[in-house]
């Protein structure tokens, strides 16, 4: 079956603002986010990609804007499965605001009984995006071979959670993934089982040098924005 080449959208303007963003629209890339789309087309330069799929959502559609001008054969698919997490009540506000709701210390520590009021629960979200890859696998398989292998642009908790259904790791463990801002995850998809054989590469070892200020010890709900 296919290898899945899985981008996290470059850094947004919520990101930087400590926003949890989810479906708020109007959320575009800032200037380092711009900068990592930029330089996405090099980085892949060497996989041959059959398909493209990518999240509605703008911050996505801007990531990917540099690598289809790179690749005009390809024609991006939109995919609502593999949009962001429903936050709900939880959508545009600051997630420092948030710390203190009892609902965080589920999200962090029994996140498959977390639902966000107003919107979905994380065992929804894991679902429909686990689905969705299901389903392109089979059509990228049918229309370009077992060894072919396509990329999908997505969200931080989507791609966490798929790293998670991939290597058999419960959800209430996926807080212990990280992908950062224009991350690139690859899964590749075999009869009997999946192979986790990159995750979260940014190309850039920067993000694990000591920092001036402690990182937070909960995982960042939506994926961070990664390296200072």
């Amino acid at each position: 079956m296919p290898t899945l080449i899985l981008v996290r959208h470059g850094r947004s303007t919520a990101n930087t603002a400590g926003l949890l963003a989810g479906w708020t629209p109007g959320v575009s890339l800032d200037e380092r986010g711009a900068a990592q789309a930029a330089a996405l087309p090099e980085r892949l330069a060497a996989v041959p990609l059959a398909e493209i799929v990518t999240s509605p959502l703008q911050r996505c559609q801007e990531t990917l804007a540099p690598l289809l001008a790179a690749r005009p054969e390809l024609t991006p698919h939109t995919d609502d499965r593999i949009g962001e997490c429903h936050y709900g009540d939880w959508s545009g506000r600051k997630l420092a605001e948030l710390v203190d709701d009892p609902l965080m210390e589920v999200v962090q520590q029994h996140p498959s009984a977390a639902a966000f009021p107003g919107g979905e629960s994380m065992r929804a979200m894991q679902h429909r995006a686990a689905e969705a890859v299901r389903e392109w696998n089979a059509r990228v398989e049918r229309d370009h071979g077992p060894d072919a292998a396509y990329l999908m642009c997505s969200h931080g908790d989507i791609i966490k959670s798929l790293v998670a259904d991939a290597i058999g790791l419960h959800l209430d463990l996926f807080q212990r993934i990280s992908v950062e801002p224009c991350s690139v995850t690859a899964i590749r998809y075999t009869r009997l089982r999946p192979y986790l054989v990159r995750l979260g590469d940014t190309g850039d070892f920067a993000s694990l040098a000591p920092r001036e200020k402690p990182a937070e010890g909960d995982a960042p709900v939506g994926g961070g924005a990664g390296a200072p």
